[in-house]
């Protein structure tokens, strides 16, 4: 039987099958039907071999990743490429003892006995799919493999090459013959039908979305070629992976999370406007969309269920990059109607309702990213993120109500950030407080984001390949491919000086959070219990005695008002009988006592219930 193999290399996170190819090979094996396509999850092997915690910290950290397989990939550059694993590795306790070269010959080891144990030359393709930190892996495989068979024709897709930088890579590696620009599944089905009835022995006719060396050549332009309707997609197929998970020893066995897609794109990334950029300005991550399409409610539940009832785990990732507004509640609220005690992660945005959350909670939702990346509201505007600050902290504070773990970034040194974006940050940390840490990132350009795009309006003189790539590749690689990571001059010493106060105060945030929360007792650091016409605060704090504070009658009302952010003019309003040389100064008292939080006349009460609403 003919058969397609699709690969992913190091370095995803080893407890979830790719679910690029589990969308891929379950398509291919719907349109055909007598193809045997194989899904090949080589880094779960790899994974298993060097141990678990070990994979997965490299896996975090991009540079130690693309090391590993780049010294392999370029043995005469090792002693640079060692010196950048050497520079990341210092301050991490985990990575202490780990000796470059023995780790380097282990991986190199089970990736070539991987590669001998596929069937190569049975092949009617072999597709890699390539995302962050997957780069100088998959290139290593790609040449082993195609040494030892050259007709092997090679395609590659994935989040790292979209547009302008594909052609570098075919210029550069000649291994690979055909690359997918966007989505795969229709771009492949042509491909792979083209090669499985000529066997490649009649030319290439052109396929949107498939770049070959002939048409970068003569300059034909590259498009997408994406599904209109995603409810032409079958539930992905994860059976490779789980049949390799089983093979291994007891003690090296684990229930996975599965991945889940409800959307592709990101409706955010949209034109705002004349001379406005589209979507956050720090963000390449859906280069490869056109557009922003969902699955329907029934769709989404139906695959989850069918997936967890097969594979019997409930742990379930998904992995869209903004969740649909119209129909998020009503899928929650559906999957929640399964009974199934999920366990459940997402990516939102802050401007994600309340009731959507609750619903999100009731369905078994454990984890979320949010989109929060800053606490300054004149910050967002300049990463474009549509929020505020405000809304921020109501998401914060509901997150901490529902028992949501909320593992959200803090971006620091984003270029054209001042010290008013500082003196801001610093004085709304201290609201945030009672809620779980953000973890604060340095900012970091991406290839194709609106801040690479148009440098000189975020106050940027040049963007240029990462200088850690140029340790890693040999020079003409380095010159003739524009690399996902890319650095720039700029204002990047006066942010490494600006932003210190906050990776100062976010640090004694993470202690006092941590510390607070020690014992047996998990209650919130400031909650209330309701009376029905009294409120009893309790705000707990480091090292000094917690305080209580009573609200009474109208007062406690305008408190439980305030549970969502209001205008002031909404509480006038609310409260018609009471006069605003009133309600001012208690609100004002509120914020001076932290119990509420102010933003251009709006209020936020933040104090979560002891007992939440059900």
């Amino acid at each position: 039987m003919e058969r397609v193999a699709l690969v992913s290399t190091p370095w995803p996170l080893f407890s979830r099958p790719s679910i690029q190819l589990g969308a891929l090979k379950a398509y291919l094996k719907s349109e055909f039907p007598d193809l045997k396509v194989e899904a090949h999850h080589l880094y779960l092997k790899v994974a298993e071999t060097i141990g678990y915690k070990l994979y997965g910290v490299i896996s975090e950290r991009t540079w130690l990743a693309e090391s590993v397989y780049a010294a392999l990939l370029f043995p005469e550059r090792r002693k640079e490429i060692e010196k950048i694993f050497c520079r990341e590795i210092r301050g991490k306790p985990d990575l202490r003892k780990v000796d470059f070269n023995t780790l380097t010959s282990e991986v190199r080891d089970v990736s070539d006995s991987l590669i001998n144990s596929v069937d190569w030359k049975r092949c009617v393709i072999a597709g890699f799919s390539i995302s962050l930190c997957q780069l100088t892996s998959s290139l290593y495989f790609i040449k082993r493999i195609k040494r030892a068979f050259p007709n092997l024709p090679v395609v590659v897709g994935g989040s790292l090459f979209a547009g302008d930088n594909i052609k570098g890579l075919l210029e550069m590696f000649s291994e690979i013959d055909f690359v997918v620009n966007g989505e795969g599944e229709l771009p492949l089905i042509q491909l792979v039908g083209h090669l499985k009835d000529s066997r490649g022995r009649e030319e290439m006719p052109p396929i949107s979305g498939i770049v070959t060396r002939k048409a970068e050549k003569i300059g034909v332009s590259v498009s997408f070629w994406q599904m209109e309707d995603l409810s032409r997609l079958p539930p992905p197929d994860y059976d490779d992976y789980f049949h390799l998970l089983k093979t291994f020893s007891p003690q090296k066995t684990f229930f996975p999370t599965l991945p889940a897609e409800i959307s592709r794109g990101c409706w955010w990334r949209r034109p705002q406007g004349t001379g406005k950029y589209a979507g956050c300005a720090f963000c390449n991550l859906n280069l490869q969309w056109d557009g922003y399409r969902s699955k329907g409610p029934l769709q989404v539940v139906s695959e989850i269920d069918h997936l967890t009832r097969k594979h019997k785990t409930l742990s379930v990732a998904f992995m869209d990059n903004v969740l649909p507004v119209k129909t998020s509640r009503e899928i929650f609220a559906r999957l929640g109607e399964l009974n199934k005690d999920f366990r459940l992660f997402a990516e939102i945005r802050a401007s994600t309702p309340g009731r959507v959350l609750e619903s999100m909670q009731a369905a078994g939702m454990h984890e979320v990213q949010i989109g929060i990346e800053a606490l300054s509201t004149r910050l967002l505007k300049k990463l474009n993120k549509g929020t505020t600050a405000i809304q921020n902290l109501e998401i914060m504070k509901h997150c901490e109500e529902l028992g949501i773990a909320n593992v959200s970034n803090l971006i620091l040194r984003f270029p054209g950030s001042d010290h008013k974006d500082v003196e801001e940050t610093l004085r709304n940390l201290e609201f945030a407080l009672p809620f779980r840490p953000l973890r604060f990132v340095h900012f970091w350009l991406g290839l194709g984001s609106p801040v690479w795009q148009d440098p000189r309006a975020f106050g940027l003189r040049a963007v240029f390949n990462h200088p850690n790539y140029a340790a890693m590749f040999p020079p003409d690689i380095f010159r003739s491919m524009r690399f996902m990571i890319q650095a720039y001059r700029g204002d990047l010493g006066h942010q490494r000086k600006l932003w210190q106060p906050v990776k100062k105060k976010v640090r004694a945030w993470k202690k006092a959070y941590a510390e607070i929360h020690k014992g047996p007792s998990r209650a919130p650091i400031l909650s209330f219990r309701d009376g029905m016409d009294f409120l009893i605060i309790r705000q707990k704090r480091l090292n000094a005695k917690t305080l209580t504070h009573r609200v009474v009658g109208t007062s406690r009302a305008i408190y439980l008002f305030c549970q969502r952010h209001r205008s002031l003019k909404r509480i006038l309003v609310r409260f018609p009988a009471i006069p605003a040389d009133r309600i001012v100064p208690f609100l004002r008292m509120m914020v001076d006592k932290k119990l509420m939080f102010e933003e251009n006349g709006k209020y936020l009460s933040l104090a979560v219930p002891v007992r939440p609403k059900k």
